[in-house]
């Protein structure tokens, strides 16, 4: 969830291939890229790959690119998990003669350490909330393992994407963000971490990679968080690839490939309950109506992106409910509040019973789209006599205020089933904060009738049912929203022209940085 100005770019493009391993050469198996996302980390018991892209690591299932809804293909996994009649007993058989980097024998006993160590509270991890319908796991047999769920869970097979760590390397239970993992990790994927600085990490082909070497045999990833910073060093020549805003991206069009996947990231303002203006019922639904989100799109992100008034995005096809939005109308915005009793003071600002219509929006202060949409949020609420304060801050900073103050946040981590789309955003805060992300629903509004919705498309595996139900969450959000959801981002990214065969597309969740876009496959590169 923590996840422009428009950059003239002045930098004369480097047209001289740098050593370092450009891949138009034509004679290199290097690439360089830049990441806006600090390196290390690379802990799956603390949430590192949860979708699949980790490059040292494998997970019992891939996913499959195309567009629209990707599929899910064995990776660890020999063939994909049987169900039992009720959906609440998956049944996992496993690769043989797998190793892991360091050498030792990859079995069931690995992924039953796995999942209990991002299970048990010692390990404070912060997608343990995501994996709670996990009840045990077993080993069968060394080759085999069994999920037995609390209740039934058609989603599964999303939450099979993570990878998995040698059962040695979690045998002391404790905090995951203090493992040795984080910066040595020991996984089974085409790739293994050599090298690793604050700034710099080397990742090099795994030649025993039990599905063939890579064909690109080194990738160096480098920390450069400002995104004008690394639009200056692509135009210099010094990498291969990084991901940019989309307006930013978009000049380079004229001498590099600009690319663009389809996401189901959202950016979106959380609308604290506890606050006296933000938790106002009236307040959510006129900002909803305030503001202009095709603006946003046009001005913000190039033309990059879509709508967005719920998780749901279109790709979700009959999960989808299309008669859900809210029209950029201020005159109704204007009504709702007056009708609520803000009244409109001198200086253009409401204010009722003497509370005055002001809050704070937080954004993560390296974040400049992030920037550009709070600035156009509080912008449209002001035209409607609502007052916002904006913050930029360190995400350390952010989180002890999640109560009491807005915040632009992002979503869409694990976006392939509607349940890890919008579950934890949109369902009642848990009960035991423990076993959450301080994130899940950071507005901490509570709808016990899209609680009943959710938890019906949960615990079904008829799709009709299910369905129906999603649609159903989405017209009963539509009558009290808690956010005021902005836009579906496409996710732009700029590389160098090359003679690598590239991954196709492939829906991409919120997290995108260059384990994504035409990297997000990198072992299956060829020339």
């Amino acid at each position: 969830m923590r996840t422009r100005p428009l950059f003239a770019v002045g930098a004369a493009l480097v047209v001289a291939l740098t050593s370092c391993g450009a891949p138009g050469s034509g004679s290199t198996d290097s690439l360089v890229l830049a990441d806006a996302y600090e390196l290390g980390g690379y802990n799956p018991v603390a949430g590192y790959g949860a979708a699949g892209e980790a490059k040292v690591y494998d997970g019992l299932l891939r996913l499959t690119g195309g567009t629209g809804m990707p599929g899910f293909a064995p990776a660890l996994a020999t063939a994909m998990p049987a169900p039992d009649a009720a959906a609440t007993v998956w049944s996992v058989p496993l690769r043989p003669g797998v190793r892991f980097s360091d050498g030792s024998a990859f079995d069931a006993a690995d992924v039953v350490a796995t999942y209990r160590a991002i299970l048990d509270p010692a390990s404070a991890s912060e997608v343990r909330s995501s994996f709670s319908m996990i009840d045990r796991v077993e080993a069968v047999d060394p080759l085999s393992v069994r999920f037995t769920l609390r209740h039934p869970y058609a989603a599964f097979p999303a939450k099979l994407l993570i990878g998995i760590v040698p059962s040695e390397s979690v045998a002391t239970p404790g905090p995951a963000t203090e493992s040795p993992l984080n910066t040595a990790p020991i996984g089974t994927g085409p790739y293994r971490l050599t090298a690793l600085e604050p700034t710099r990490a080397v990742f090099e082909a795994n030649e025993n990679y039990w599905g063939g070497s890579p064909s690109v045999k080194k990738l160096t990833v480098l920390y450069v968080p400002d995104d004008n910073t690394r639009a200056q060093r692509m135009a210099g020549g010094e990498l291969d690839g990084t991901s940019l805003p989309p307006l930013l991206a978009a000049t380079f069009a004229q001498r590099m490939s600009v690319q663009s996947n389809t996401s189901a990231d959202w950016r979106g303002v959380s609308m604290p309950a506890r606050d006296p203006v933000a938790g106002d019922p009236a307040v959510r639904l006129a900002l909803n109506h305030a503001v202009d989100r095709r603006a946003m799109i046009d001005n913000i992100l190039g033309g990059y992106g879509r709508p967005a008034y719920t998780p749901f995005a279109e790709v979700y096809g009959a999960s989808h409910n299309p008669a859900v939005s809210f029209a950029f109308d201020r005159a109704r915005a204007e009504q709702i509040l007056g009708a609520a009793g803000w009244r409109v003071g001198a200086d253009g600002v409401r204010a009722k019973d003497g509370v005055r219509a002001r809050f704070t929006v937080m954004y993560n202060s390296t974040d400049t789209l992030r920037r550009d949409l709070a600035l156009a949020f509080a912008s449209d609420a002001r035209r409607v006599g609502v007052e916002v304060d904006l913050e930029a801050l360190s995400w350390d900073r952010i989180e002890p205020r999640i109560t009491q103050a807005a915040i632009l946040l992002g979503g869409g981590s694990e976006p392939y089933d509607p349940d890890t789309q919008a579950y934890n955003t949109l369902h009642s805060p848990s009960l035991d904060p423990s076993a959450a992300s301080p994130y899940d629903n950071a507005s901490r509004h509570a709808d016990s009738a899209i609680d009943a919705q959710l938890d019906i498309a949960r615990r079904s595996a008829d799709p009709a049912v299910r369905a129906a139900a999603y649609r159903e969450v989405q017209s009963r959000y539509a009558q009290d929203p808690s956010h005021v959801f902005l836009v579906h981002l496409d996710h732009t990214y700029v590389v160098k022209e090359s003679s690598w065969t590239m991954s196709g597309p492939i829906l991409e969740p919120h997290a995108h940085g260059v384990t994504w876009g035409p990297w997000w496959s990198l072992q299956s590169w060829t020339r």
